[in-house]
């Protein structure tokens, strides 16, 4: 089923951050909990993950209000810009197919800056992400 839910990037913290929310609103960590940066699978091509990005978040999910997905991970250096208020959130969409996902890709996409092209990700979606031309930044998920 689609929904909706806030991505948020952290240059380090993620971990502190999140722990912090989940002692205000209760609740269990979604999926497998604090997924970690070392427990990605390497990258054709990439150099090898630096030891000490290896401990940050890549990702994680804690349930909130009304069944809203709070979601985040790190953001370490040369994993996309640096992080400062402003450009650390992005509104995430779950689709339900690879066609409602794309269109609407492509209609955010349309005069504003494509981040990462929509494709194939290791932990199984069809992702890609993009600010729009009113400086807002979307991620699209479909796991179809």
């Amino acid at each position: 089923m689609a929904s909706v839910s806030i991505y948020l990037n952290f240059s380090k913290d993620c971990e502190a951050a999140f722990t912090f929310y989940q002692s205000v609103f209760g609740g269990e960590f979604a999926g497998q909990g604090f997924q970690r940066f070392g427990g990605m699978p390497p990258t054709e091509g990439a150099p090898p993950m630096p030891d000490e990005v290896k401990n940050l978040i890549l990702h994680v999910e804690l349930p909130i209000v009304g069944g809203f997905q709070l979601m985040g991970s790190d953001a370490p250096e040369g994993f996309g810009p640096p992080i400062v208020a402003g450009n650390n959130a992005h509104i995430n969409l779950q689709l339900d197919t690879r066609e409602e996902t794309k269109r609407l890709f492509d209609a955010f996409a349309e005069d504003g800056v494509v981040t990462m092209e929509l494709a194939e990700m290791f932990w199984g979606d069809y992702f890609g992400s993009c600010t729009d031309k009113f400086g807002i930044q979307w991620m699209f998920n479909c796991a179809e």
